[in-house]
């Protein structure tokens, strides 16, 4: 066996040969991958996964990494023998509220580049021939899906690698991996000892050992997963071909179909979820051959025997030849867990990867490994995006256990996790109950939505409905409360913020390497600036505060807060100059915006906080009554208004104080989904939506936020060649006119018929009485007056290209 190689892969399923074939193709070679089991059926999920490919999905991470596992099959072949079958997916509707939701997801689709078809049942018969179509209102059909072949595509990869030097070795099992001083330097095998700098760990539901290994936390359940075969199918006794029906999803009863010749595959999530600890899965050294497969459990198919009996009467008539349950993954947000740890430097994960992704999520890592930054953005997946209490075993095994039942439900955009909640509440949470306060999960925090003490305020204000699907998750009250913050004040919770505090004698250097701003600014003074990758695409979207010569205070969304956290830590300099804390918990927040704000303030301090005494991106510490604080002269809503931080002691005190201050001026707790309505309407972005790792500043709008004669920081100097060539494509406002318009996001953009953009962000803007889309157009496309098309279920609408901001153009009430 091979003792030493540069990067060491864990695991020979479709990730792991994946990454190694896309190294290969880079010429990077020093590599060896490993499996505990032979090869290629090394015993994981890859070796026993049905292969359906479904490339639609509301993440445009996982529908890009989909698209691309799809033309990578195709490209692929084994001794003339295809890896993809190209039979198209097919998913059908028997409900009203399916009808909906595929309606939606075609949408999605035409946003990402799928092509797909609503189509009659009628047509879903010729596709799937053996249905029963009397119960089926409509279908979802994408041409470009189908069945992935795992084994041939492993091997494949596997016969590619090794031509180019890479080496492969069966039957070696992790036993330990070696660190020494924060850095992998080798792995302990029942082979032997292998000394390597990196190591990737592509094992699948094996993942979390080897985590627990270093120390770094896998996120991860394994699942079971019934999977059967029929017997022979009599009307399928004359095929030739091992698979011409469309793969076919019955989501209505979380079921799946696929053509095996003469008979078929049955997939059923219509059960109870079944979990098992990693350690718990026996190992292939241990005498086991598959051990991700468990025995069938036939009292978990009741429902999925009827539910085929309705839809594919002959494919149940058959009986079944053969069952089993199949393990493979699942995470607490439903997404794979990519990338390096932070505490353990050449320590790579690429886990809870399914067939339908594998090819991409290779691609990716082989990026990322052998340059340091993957072509597309993959923050969705980023193993650092978990908070703390996000990473241990019960809440994974809780959440898993949702996202297992919820693989084919309908689930809106808007949709929150139900279990567990209520674990991060800001010191406000009962001060907002008392005022009935609707709760959604903000980075872990119960943050406020909207507050149905607020209904009051509707009367007497027209706020335009929406249809059902766009009013789920929506109450009219947030634009009562959005109308109320432009009026008078809103107060707002912002204690999920993340803020890190960035000290040491490099501190400013630091910063100003990472900021594409300027951040060397002087003490009271605040930056707004985005950070960004080598290619120039905007990594993270925050405020810096100097607050003392060696000390800055870097503040950001809730949501995006381990990610920018991340960032920022995995490009600190390890000389010990600089020193990086999260004191998110240390401290409360609360946004006090609109334009009565500042007489709130000062009716409670001595402290001046009139625009001279405290100016637009400036700090002070105040004294709210009793309670020190710092206020931050920031509006993330476009009013005049301040970010107040606490020390989270003090924050039952400072909401009373400023709510009963407020009071005689019209002030009213607000919302979440106020702030971003208010937010669009000013024209605000937001990272993930508008802006995000495939974005740059210049396309963005955010030129005036880059300082490229300040000195060299990372993306500089991609972004000056990117000034000097013509821009493709422009971050756009568009307004709708149509009162019957809802947008949620990601809906196609269409100019003469074709898709040229999709939604970034929509909302009502209640202020300017329109609705409001922002999305990257051509920049053809982009200037003001130009008319195109946003498709909202099916529906098109007119929207015109808008100068922005829509709301306070010059700024006058920010900065009043």
């Amino acid at each position: 066996m091979k003792t030493q190689a540069r990067l060491v892969i864990v695991g020979a399923g479709i990730v792991g040969c994946a990454t190694a074939y896309h190294l290969a193709q880079m010429g990077y070679t020093d590599v060896l991958v490993i499996d505990q089991g032979d090869l290629p059926e090394a015993g994981g999920s890859t070796s026993h996964a049905p292969g359906g490919v479904f490339q639609t999905n509301p993440s445009r991470m996982m529908a890009t990494f989909a698209k691309y596992t799809v033309k990578l099959l195709n490209s692929l072949d084994l001794d003339g023998q295809p890896c993809f079958l190209k039979v198209g997916g097919l998913e059908v509707s028997t409900s009203e509220e399916r009808d909906t939701y595929i309606k939606w997801r075609y949408g999605i689709a035409r946003s990402w580049g799928i092509p797909a078809e609503i189509v009659s049942p009628q047509m879903c018969r010729e596709l799937s021939p053996l249905m029963d179509i009397s119960k089926v209102r409509l279908g979802y059909w994408t041409p470009t899906d189908g069945i992935a072949k795992p084994l041939r595509a492993t091997e494949a990869m596997m016969r590619f690698a090794k031509s180019k030097g890479v080496v492969f070795e069966p039957r070696v099992e992790v036993l330990d991996v070696l660190t020494e001083n924060g850095r992998v330097i080798g792995l302990e095998t029942s082979q032997g000892r292998i000394t390597c700098e990196q190591v990737l760990v592509s094992c699948g539901i094996w993942g979390p050992r080897l985590g627990r290994m270093v120390g770094v936390p896998i996120p991860l359940m394994p699942c079971e997963h019934q999977y059967a075969w029929t017997n022979d199918i009599p009307e399928l006794a004359d095929a030739t071909e091992e698979a011409t029906h469309a793969l076919l999803r019955h989501q209505d009863k979380s079921m799946y179909y696929r053509q095996h010749k003469n008979h078929y595959g049955i997939g059923n999530y219509r059960h109870t979820p079944r979990l098992v600890e990693a350690d718990a899965i026996r190992r292939i050294g241990q005498g086991e051959v598959m051990p991700s497969m468990n025995p069938f459990t036939p009292e978990d198919f009741v429902e999925a025997e009827q539910a085929t009996r309705e839809l594919l009467p002959p494919v149940m008539k058959a009986g079944l030849r053969d069952a089993f349950n199949g393990m493979f993954s699942f995470t607490p947000d439903g997404g794979p867990v990519l990338g390096e740890s932070l505490s353990v430097k050449g320590f790579w994960v690429a886990e809870a990867v399914w067939i339908t992704h594998g090819g991409g999520v290779g691609k990716t890592m082989a990026e990322w490994i052998a340059t340091g930054e993957p072509e597309w953005d993959v923050h969705e997946g980023d193993i650092n995006r978990f908070a703390r209490h996000q990473q241990t075993p019960r809440f994974t095994r809780r959440r898993a256990w949702q996202q297992y039942k919820e693989v084919y439900d309908v689930i809106h955009p808007m949709q929150q996790m139900e279990e567990p909640r209520g674990l991060r509440r800001s010191p406000f949470f009962g001060q907002q109950k008392d005022k009935e306060a609707v709760f959604f999960d903000a980075a872990g925090f119960e943050r406020p939505q909207w507050y149905e003490s607020n209904r009051k305020l509707l009367a007497g204000r027209n706020v335009p409905s929406r249809d059902e699907w766009g009013s789920r998750y929506w109450s009219p009250i947030q634009g009562a409360e959005h109308e109320q913050v432009r009026k008078a004040a809103g107060l707002f919770d912002l204690t999920a913020f993340t803020k890190i505090r960035v000290t040491g004698k490099g501190a400013g250097a630091f910063l100003q390497r990472l900021a594409a701003n300027d951040v060397d600014k002087p003490v009271g003074k605040v930056v707004y600036t985005a950070m960004l990758n080598q290619h120039g695409g905007i990594m993270c979207d925050l405020t810096i505060a100097r607050m003392a010569p060696e000390e800055f205070l870097v503040l950001t969304g809730g949501g995006v807060g381990m990610h920018d956290l991340g960032w920022i830590r995995a490009n600190a300099p390890n000389d010990g100059s600089v020193a990086i804390e999260d004191v998110t918990s240390q401290y409360c927040a609360v946004g006090l915006w609109g334009p009565k704000a500042r007489e709130i303030l000062q009716s409670l301090t001595d402290d001046d906080v009139s625009h001279q005494g405290l100016p637009y991106y400036g700090w002070k510490d105040v004294l709210i009554d009793y309670v020190p604080a710092l206020a931050l002269r920031l509006s993330y809503v476009g009013e005049l208004g301040f970010e107040i931080y606490a020390r989270t002691e003090f924050g039952g005190q400072l909401w009373e104080l400023l709510m009963k201050a407020g009071e005689p001026h019209g002030l009213i707790p607000a919302g979440a989904g106020a702030m971003d309505s208010l937010r669009i309407e000013k024209g605000y972005r937001l990272w993930g939506a508008d802006i995000e790792p495939e974005t740059n500043p210049l396309e963005a709008g955010l030129a005036w936020a880059v300082r490229l004669k300040k000195g060299d920081f990372i993306g500089r100097t991609r972004l000056l060649d990117l000034k000097m060539q013509p821009m493709s494509r422009k971050l756009c406002c568009m307004t709708i006119d149509d009162p019957e318009a809802t947008l949620l996001g990601k809906e196609p953009i269409y100019a003469d018929n074709q898709v040229v953009g999709y939604v970034t962000s929509g909302n009502y803007g209640y202020t300017v009485g329109k609705w409001v889309a922002y999305g990257y157009l051509p920049t053809g496309r982009a200037e003001p007056g130009t008319s195109v098309e946003i498709d909202y279920m099916g529906r098109r609408f007119t929207a015109v290209v808008a100068q922005e901001p829509l709301f306070d153009p010059e700024g006058a009430r920010l900065k009043a």
